[in-house]
C-alpha cells in the first residue's frame, strides 16, 4: 500500500506556476492615534517550465473578520424616516479589498469566482425569503461600506512585470476590527484559477486601546462606571469653562 501511494506521488504533475509571496508588515497595531496604514504585497511567481503564451493574471483579496449583520430599509412616512423592512446578512466581512492586474471580466469567470467566493458580492454570505430582496440588501450593504473604504474593489492595482513579479498596496481604514485577516493571491489563466496561495495578517489592539476593550469584555460593570464618570466629568468641566467665559 504505502508503494502504491509513492507512485501515485510521482505520477502526479507538479503544479506548474506557485506563487512566493511577501508583505511590508504582517501585523497591524491599532493605537488611540491610529489612523490607517498601508499594506506592500509583493511576490513572484515560480515556475517549472517556460512562460505559456496566453496572459496570465494576479488577483489579491484580504478580508477582515466576518460578522453578522442586519440591514435595514428605511421609507418616508408621514413625514418621518423609519425602518421598514430588514434583512439578515449572514456573515460579512468587516474589511474586504480585492485588487487584479486587469479588468474583473478578463481575470475570472463567474464559475470560478462562485467557486472561491472572490469577489465583494461572493465574499458575503445573505439570509433572506427572496433572492431579489436580499440581493437588493447586500448591494446597500456594499454602498456603504465601499464609501467608508471598507469594501474596495482596485481594478488593475496590481502591477504585473514579464508575467513573473507582481506587486500591489492595499489600504487599510483607521475603523479596522480586531483579528485574523486571511489574505488570498490567485494566478489564473483564461479566467481560471491555476494556483492558489494563502496567508495571514494579524490585526491586534495595542497599548490603551487594548487595555479598554479587555476591561469592557471582562468587567463591563467597571467599565460602564467608569465611561458615566468620564461623561460627567467631560459635562461639569465644559460648564464650568462655560461659566467663567460668561464671567469674563
Amino acid at each position: 500500500m504505502r508503494w502504491l501511494l509513492i507512485l501515485l506521488a510521482l505520477a502526479l504533475p507538479a503544479r506548474a506556476e506557485e506563487v512566493v509571496l511577501g508583505l511590508s508588515k504582517d501585523t497591524i497595531s491599532i493605537s488611540t492615534d491610529f489612523d490607517g496604514s498601508e499594506i506592500l504585497i509583493y511576490g513572484a511567481i515560480k515556475r517549472e517550465t517556460t512562460i505559456p503564451e496566453q496572459p496570465l493574471h494576479v488577483i489579491v483579496a484580504v478580508a477582515g473578520p466576518s460578522l453578522p449583520v442586519t440591514v435595514r430599509r428605511k421609507e418616508r412616512r408621514f413625514g418621518i424616516w423609519i425602518n421598514t423592512d430588514a434583512a439578515e446578512v449572514d456573515a460579512a466581512p468587516t474589511f474586504y479589498a480585492v485588487a487584479t492586474s486587469g479588468p474583473w471580466s478578463e481575470v475570472i469567470s463567474d464559475t470560478e469566482d462562485l467557486r472561491h467566493r472572490v469577489s465583494i458580492p461572493r465574499a458575503i454570505r445573505a439570509v433572506g425569503t427572496e433572492l431579489r430582496d436580499t440581493k437588493n440588501f447586500t448591494d446597500a450593504l456594499i454602498r456603504i461600506r465601499a464609501r467608508g473604504d471598507q469594501y474596495q474593489l482596485l481594478q488593475g492595482a496590481v502591477e504585473l512585470r514579464q508575467q513573473t513579479l507582481f506587486n500591489t498596496a492595499i489600504r487599510l481604514p483607521a475603523n479596522l476590527t480586531e483579528g485574523a485577516y486571511p489574505t488570498r493571491i490567485f494566478l489564473t489563466r483564461d479566467r481560471k484559477v491555476i494556483s492558489k496561495f494563502e496567508t495571514v495578517i494579524d490585526v491586534q489592539k495595542v497599548g490603551l486601546e487594548r487595555w479598554l476593550f479587555e476591561l469592557s469584555r471582562n468587567q463591563p460593570l467597571v467599565y460602564g462606571l467608569m465611561s458615566l464618570a468620564i461623561a460627567i466629568a467631560a459635562g461639569w468641566g465644559a460648564s464650568a469653562a462655560f461659566r467663567a467665559l460668561r464671567s469674563g
